[in-house]
């Protein structure tokens, strides 16, 4: 261990609020669970393996076991829902985690793209070992937030399901719930990452994730995922997935030293599953979004027609375009007309990081 940093174990009991006090054959005699399930639950965590005889468990892994054994025995999950729960909540934390520690590291370094010092990673320990029960609550917070909005769009699925069955008119049979979809992609990306250094290329990409993540969430929809340079966003409305598209093009097109986006928009029913959003309507936005030029947005038909005749907003159909796997599509160009005062504000837009000359704004607008 290099002089001066931490014990690496303690750090690890620090962070984890316990002791490692146990093996892996005491953990599952402990839990009364077996040791190939226990197994499965630490994989689907995301956990190393560890050899049996390896002390390498708190009690809060413990407690974890047992917590899960008896959601089973009281015929809450089965075993495969518990262990697609525990990968949902891996996957999400690996990220979070990953992120919180980075986030820290960058603020308490002089230069975020070398390891951090001893003092760096003293002061990091001091926080974590101060403030770590303030944090916990926030991510249990923001995911009781996260559960009851879910919640309430089930419950909203779950109503036009019951409509559907009643035979009402305009309801979707088979539970597939009507929603607007939205990709949302860096134009020029590829060339732009060969033009930047690696932290001015991460911190465009974090400044454009913020930015539409802000005009999503302040729109009243909902971000799906990011993948670097490119979002995905969903809403209940046409309208607000509209406003949606339109406001993030126009903040992003406003940003001299980032690239333009291109949108492609398109409305009709859906598939979630695991927090993503999959089917023909997903396929469809993400097609739109190659017809788009940098700076414009791109609609399908359907939700061309449910935005007709919205004030402040111009519907202009554009050429009819052959797309893979979807044959002949009729898109549209979604554009203002004057400004909608009844339209959802835009977020201002977070500080623009420092970037050198590269590729700037591309030239464009219009219809594709």
């Amino acid at each position: 261990m290099a002089a001066g940093l931490p014990d690496p174990k303690e750090i690890e009991e620090l962070l984890l609020g316990g002791e490692l006090c146990y093996t892996r054959v005491d953990a599952v005699r402990l839990s009364g669970v077996t040791r190939e399930f226990s197994g499965r639950v630490w994989r689907a965590f995301g956990y190393p393996s560890m050899p049996d005889e390896v002390i390498a468990y708190t009690e809060g892994d413990v407690a974890a076991l047992c917590r899960i054994r008896r959601l089973m025995d009281d015929g809450v999950l089965d075993e495969d829902g518990v262990i697609r729960l525990v990968r949902a909540f891996g996957q999400t934390m690996t990220r979070l985690a990953e992120w919180q520690v980075n986030l820290l590291g960058g603020m308490l370094s002089q230069d975020p793209q070398e390891p951090p010092t001893a003092e760096a990673v003293g002061s990091i320990v001091d926080i974590a070992e101060k403030h770590i029960g303030e944090f916990e609550p926030l991510v249990v917070h923001a995911w009781r937030r996260q559960l009851a909005a879910a919640g309430t769009r089930a419950i909203a699925a779950a109503s036009t399901r019951e409509a559907a069955a009643q035979g009402e008119p305009g309801a979707v049979a088979a539970g597939r719930t009507l929603t607007t979809v939205g990709f949302a992609d860096m134009v020029s990306f590829t060339q732009v990452s060969r033009d930047l250094e690696e932290l001015e290329l991460a911190r465009v990409v974090e400044w454009f994730e913020e930015t539409a993540s802000d005009i999503v969430a302040s729109c009243g929809g909902r971000l799906v995922k990011t993948l670097g340079d490119e979002v995905l966003f969903c809403a209940d409305s046409p309208l607000v997935g509209g406003e949606i598209a339109l406001a993030i093009a126009e903040t992003i097109q406003d940003e001299i030293e980032v690239p333009d986006v291109r949108v492609g928009v398109a409305y009709g029913p859906v598939l979630p599953l695991m927090g993503d959003m999959f089917g023909t309507t997903v396929n469809l936005a993400a097609r739109l979004t190659k017809l788009a030029r940098p700076g414009s947005v791109v609609i399908d038909t359907e939700l061309a027609a449910a935005l007709e005749g919205e004030p402040g907003l111009e519907v202009t159909k554009i050429v009819r375009r052959p797309v893979r796997g979807l044959g002949i599509i009729q898109p549209s160009v979604l554009r203002r007309s004057t400004r909608n005062p009844a339209a959802p504000a835009a977020p201002a837009a977070p500080h623009t990081p420092d970037a050198p000359d590269g590729p700037g704004n591309a030239a464009g607008g219009g219809p594709a």
